[in-house]
């Protein structure tokens, strides 16, 4: 038999999707399961995308260009304005969900054996894409004892070596919800400087920030202009996940470029998901404010709830819509995996996602998860009982 590659062997599976086998099987038994593992919102399309789709009129669903419709571009110029975002059109290429993005930019600013700083925990697919482009993520680990904040920058530059190429963030942060602040930023922006580094900034959840501070985008930090890369997505500010459209925003000239020669090579984005894109961007005040009210209270009704059950802690989020919490167990995985595979309560379970999965340090968010609140309030405050009696349940209790 051939061997496989070893680059498939050291990619990580998803803690997100990983137990996905054991949520079906527990479906399969009629139980019903609480899905928090996954940043799937069941809020609605906005209608004026919905729209679109329903009365497409071309004869015939061509390629599109390899960075994207034009329109779309267009559009996507006027909504980073909203932002104070300056970006020309030809600054914007389209790419199939932020996942692509996250991918191309690698491959088009990495070489073999190049580095990556990222704080940890930290979106477990950036493992995957740099392992695709054959670079190595170094992590900085921050806690949830700290609420996760940004570790001190003498903990970057130790980790600086003639291989490091960039700085990974993302902002608002998944898993952990923490946004950073302009001072956070600000020692990111000098590191960037200092050592002439690309900053790559994960900006998909600009929508959902929960204070009263301006967000605070890669591009607004001044003399960096030409190595932020900037990635997007419309999946989660439009609730719009399996349309698979994303961008990559850059000023670099030779990246442009070299971003482009992928493209080309995947021939274009999803027509129908860049024909949907465009209209969601025509979106009502309304709509929007309604979506993130709807996250607001769910953060806070989530939060509550988890801080009453003995033994639990989470830091309060103040973006995303994710949270990390510290559950009093010997093992998260296994905790995660027993809940959907033995437990449940009045034919009901839970589905997270394991924290270790969003660690490289071996060790670290072993009894911890991440939370996704995207259900409606009536489904939180049923995961949240059935939480609670799993964790009196779980063989592996751990109290302090």
């Amino acid at each position: 038999m051939p061997k496989v590659s070893e680059r498939g062997t050291l990619m990580p599976a998803s803690p997100i999707r990983r137990l996905a086998p054991l949520a079906n099987a527990a479906k399969a038994k009629g139980k019903t399961v609480y899905h928090l593992n996954i940043g799937q919102p069941d809020v609605p399309t906005p209608p004026e995308g919905l729209e679109a789709l329903k009365h497409i009129d071309r004869k015939v669903l061509e390629y599109s260009p390899s960075d994207g419709l034009l329109s779309l571009r267009k559009k996507l110029k006027e909504y980073y304005k909203r932002f104070n975002i300056d970006v020309d059109v030809d600054d914007i290429i389209v790419t199939s969900g932020g996942s692509e993005a996250v991918l191309f930019a690698f491959m088009a600013c990495l070489d073999p054996g190049d580095e990556i700083i990222v704080p940890e925990p930290a979106y477990a697919n950036y493992m995957a894409f740099a392992i695709s482009a054959g670079a190595k993520i170094v992590t900085v680990p921050s806690t949830i004892d700290e609420g996760f904040a940004l570790p001190n920058v003498e903990k970057f530059e130790e980790l600086i070596t003639p291989r490091t190429k960039g700085i990974l963030i993302c902002n608002p942060n998944n898993p952990t919800g923490y946004l950073y602040t302009m001072k956070e930023m600000l020692q990111i922006r000098d590191l960037v400087k200092k050592y002439d580094l690309f900053l790559f900034s994960d900006e998909v959840y600009r929508e959902f920030c929960y204070t009263g501070a301006p967000y605070i985008s890669a591009f607004h930090l001044p003399g960096i202009e030409e190595q932020v890369v900037l990635v997007d997505s419309v999946s989660k500010r439009y609730n719009e996940c399996g349309i698979r459209v994303g961008a990559l925003i850059t000023k670099h000239p030779q990246l442009k470029k070299n971003v482009m020669k992928f493209c080309q090579a995947r021939l274009s984005p999803p027509l129908l998901g860049q024909i949907v894109a465009e209209a969601s961007i025509d979106a009502s005040p309304e709509y929007m404010l309604a979506t993130y009210n709807e996250y607001v209270e769910r953060r806070k009704f989530l939060i509550d709830q988890l801080n009453k059950i003995p033994g639990c802690y989470t830091p309060i989020p103040m973006g995303a819509f994710y949270t990390v919490v510290k559950l009093p167990v010997d093992d998260a995985d296994k905790f995660c995996e027993w809940c959907l595979s033995d437990f449940d309560l009045d034919g009901e379970t839970i589905f997270m996602a394991p924290a270790s999965g969003f660690y490289t340090t071996p060790g670290m968010g072993r009894n911890e998860v991440r939370m996704a609140y995207v259900l409606n309030k009536e489904d939180l405050a049923r995961a949240m009982k059935v939480l609670d009696a799993a964790l009196k349940a779980y063989p592996g209790r751990k109290l302090e």
